[in-house]
């Protein structure tokens, strides 16, 4: 017999992360009131169903407890020969939630999931896409470090097959599921450079996933500016973003432009923490459960550094990063440039089901240090800057925090301002100075 599980983690994404973190037993009430422990398609529907009845929060206004109460009647009175079956049942179920939010994994679908925001992967380090105009599974970059970087892969390599398998009309899901394996084992790819294939023998390994890159880029001034890219919020960032700013600070810098840009969110505990990095005061976000319960998260008084930042949004910032852009706008600790952020305001709870399937459901709203709700709403720059679709075609990846980048260079502007205001007011009111005096008078 499998055990129920649910995780205690919370995630605040688009729907595709979760993560596995701290594991405990849930137990399901039968009807007669006995403790059962079980993995049968029925017991996996009714965990489902009972998930959503004590924490679900309901946004809609499609959601009753009869309603919910009648459904579960009903699916329970049909039987269920096969785990597919019972799938089927709960994605129907929860379908009449109206919330894409809330949703069934399959347990493939689940383990995918924990890989996602794990933070680590078993495999060889390559980041896939296809190509919009030839149809061609192609190799964006590989992972530094890992197998594919050290055997050569570049990006724009074509990945013509795998293990002998043609990647002919191949999804990068399809690809990925191929390419990925357990550490220590192989895998073939046959790459096309420049009109030439390629043998490409690669031992899989365990990768960690780096969800923040860095450097120092120099202002056309003179001035040093700390950049930090942060990708999503997995079990790693929170790390990572600390080894940044570290970093970073040890060299210097004057002054920081954090990318939120097209960062779908992740982990709500590792926005809170990259918040506390930033913030040494203040809160950071409360939480709003159906009961109306607030649980408030605020900073404990360990920033890393007070030094100026700005934030570089999108439309496709959401969720944690939304948490963090409006946390750091409410308490005025950065200015916000770019376009208007995407509007999930949503927080999920990831639960593993008995027989290692899973579901996220949604328990919360979030709302920032001044209350704003963001759910459908988003969150405005201080400086809106829209890319043409022509620029965000042309960009590359290599480009993006660069020169090259029209809504960096504006949040480097941004940042230069705020530390020529800064010197300007450092210098009229410096100790010891002749300006000193006259500054401290009474009129």
């Amino acid at each position: 017999m499998g055990r129920a599980r649910a995780t205690v983690v919370v995630l605040v994404g688009l729907g595709a992360c979760a993560a596995t973190a701290v594991m405990a037993r849930e137990m399901v009430l039968t009807p007669t009131g006995t403790v059962s422990i079980s993995d049968s398609p029925k017991e996996v529907m009714d965990q489902a169903w009972q998930i959503v009845f004590r924490d679900y929060l309901d946004t809609t206004g499609k959601y009753t407890p009869e309603q919910w109460r009648k459904l579960r009647r009903s699916v329970l009175s049909k039987s269920y020969s096969t785990p597919k079956d019972a799938y089927e049942g709960i994605r129907g179920m929860l379908s009449t939630l109206d919330d894409p939010y809330t949703r069934f994994l399959d347990p493939r679908e689940f383990k995918e999931m924990q890989i996602d925001t794990s933070g680590e992967l078993s495999g060889v380090g390559i980041q896939l896409s296809v190509d919009k105009e030839t149809k061609e599974l192609v190799v964006i970059s590989p992972i530094e470090g890992s197998p594919a970087s050290r055997a050569g892969v570049q990006p724009k390599d074509v990945i013509v097959s795998i293990d002998g398998k043609s990647t002919k009309g191949m999804s990068t899901e399809d690809a990925v599921k191929l390419i990925r394996g357990k550490a220590g084992t192989t895998v073939n790819l046959v790459l096309r450079r420049k009109g030439q294939n390629i043998d490409t023998p690669l031992t899989r390994e365990l990768i960690e996933i780096h969800a923040v890159t860095h450097q120092v880029n120099t202002a056309p001034d003179g001035s040093r500016i700390g950049y930090i890219r942060l990708k999503q919020f997995s079990a790693t960032a929170t790390k990572d973003m600390r080894a940044a700013v570290r970093d970073l600070e040890s060299q210097g810098v004057q002054g920081y432009v954090l990318d939120l840009r097209s960062n779908p969110g992740g982990l709500l505990v590792a926005s809170v923490e990259i918040a506390r990095q930033w913030i040494n005061e203040g809160i950071i976000v409360s939480t709003k459960t159906r009961d109306g319960i607030q649980d408030v998260k605020r900073a404990t008084g360990q920033a890393l550094t007070t030094k100026p930042m700005v934030v570089l949004v999108n439309e496709g910032s959401a969720s944690a990063s939304e948490i963090l852009s409006g946390a750091l706008q409410d308490n005025n600790r950065a200015v916000l440039v770019g376009q208007k952020t995407f509007g999930k305001g949503l927080v999920q709870s990831v639960r593993g089901l008995s027989d290692g399937s899973g579901m996220t459901v949604t328990i919360a709203k979030y709302l920032t240090p001044r209350n704003r709700d963001i759910h459908k709403h988003g969150i405005n720059p201080d400086v809106p800057v829209k890319m043409t679709e022509q620029e965000v075609q042309r960009l590359k990846l290599e480009d993006i925090g660069t020169n090259r980048d029209s809504q960096y260079r504006v949040a480097e502007s941004t940042l230069r301002k705020q530390l020529q205001a800064g010197a300007i007011l450092q210098k009229a009111f410096e100790p010891g100075s002749a300006n000193l005096p006259a500054a401290l008078a009474k009129p």
